[in-house]
């Protein structure tokens, strides 16, 4: 069975500010999404961008079978949340956006209040599929895209740019730290008999201290030595299967002509023994991406979306 997850870029129906202009454009987004989900034949899929949850049921009703949606509560102020399409009934066990005790709120601009909650909720579900229990967290981390004051896309100076990075980091930083606190509740400690994942655009890459947080204690990576030797933090760990994944795809969007791989997938030590494979875009055809720059505006009307699906196989 296939485990997958991607951002389907701003997905809205059309007329309102963030979505497609026409109609036309939003069937064509549609048919294209429809195309790439029946192609990846996933059990459970995490969605990122999904702007309008109409939108989503409008896919949905694209594919083959029958599917069941599951939706954060928690949207950021664009409207966008995190989600699942999945194939099995899925049960919602967690739904939050809240920083984890002790963790204090984080600088977000200039003038602004502290930070105090995700830009965005993170979702975990249970799912029994095909004889397996699996748990499974999905989230979409700060953007690296940075947003100065008025909506601008482009800095007054070097010093502004500098502290809205800074900014970005902490926000993304606290993000992946109750993320994995999340992590922490579906594991208790017992990544060796529960399947666990955790799932998401993560706007940062395998090597971030961001995407390290989320692995739990070091030292056990795939292809490190200490893989091979078991120990007591395997309960708590998760494995990213980036480095499963071929080298020539390991890459999920394009950022001013530099590939880069953003969104990622990690397991827990029993899910990762039943790995049997991993990849990007589908398992049949590698997605063909644009290069993406700071003017998201300029893809209102995209067919597609700017990122490729992240997947991993795994036999029940």
């Amino acid at each position: 069975m296939l485990l997958g997850t991607w951002n389907l870029e701003n997905l809205y129906r059309p007329g309102g500010a963030f979505g497609p202009r026409t109609e036309a454009a939003y069937r064509a987004k549609l048919t294209t999404l429809a195309r790439v989900v029946r192609e990846l034949d996933p059990v459970l899929l995490g969605v990122q961008e999904v702007g309008d949850p109409a939108a989503l049921e409008d896919l949905a009703g694209m594919l083959d079978g029958d599917w069941h949606l599951a939706l954060s509560r928690h949207p950021d102020d664009r409207g966008i949340r995190v989600g699942f399409l999945s194939r099995p009934a899925p049960r919602t066990v967690s739904d939050t956006d809240g920083f984890p005790a002790p963790l204090r709120p984080v600088q977000g601009d200039d003038d602004g209040e502290p930070v105090h909650r995700a830009g965005r909720g993170f979702l975990a579900v249970e799912v029994t599929a095909e004889g397996m229990a699996l748990s499974a967290a999905v989230c979409h981390l700060k953007s690296k895209l940075l947003t100065y004051p008025g909506g601008r896309f482009q800095p007054r100076d070097e010093g502004e740019r500098a502290r809205y990075g800074a900014y970005a980091l902490y926000r993304r930083t606290a993000e992946a730290t109750a993320l994995r606190a999340v992590a922490d509740g579906l594991l208790d400690g017992r990544g060796g008999e529960r399947h666990v994942a955790v799932l998401g655009d993560l706007n940062d890459e395998i090597t971030a201290a961001t995407t390290q947080i989320l692995q739990g204690p070091p030292g056990s990576e795939i292809g490190t030595p200490g893989f091979e030797r078991p120990d007591r933090g395997d309960g708590a760990r998760l494995w990213n299967i980036a480095s499963l994944i071929p080298e020539k795809q390991r890459h999920s969007r394009i950022h001013s002509g530099r590939p880069e791989l953003i969104d990622h997938i990690l397991v827990s030590r029993l899910l990762l023994s039943r790995v049997t494979g991993a990849g990007t875009g589908t398992p049949f055809q590698e997605t063909r991406l644009p290069s993406v720059d700071e003017r998201p505006a300029d893809r209102r009307d995209a067919t597609g979306s700017d990122h490729a699906p992240v997947w991993v196989r795994v036999e029940p």
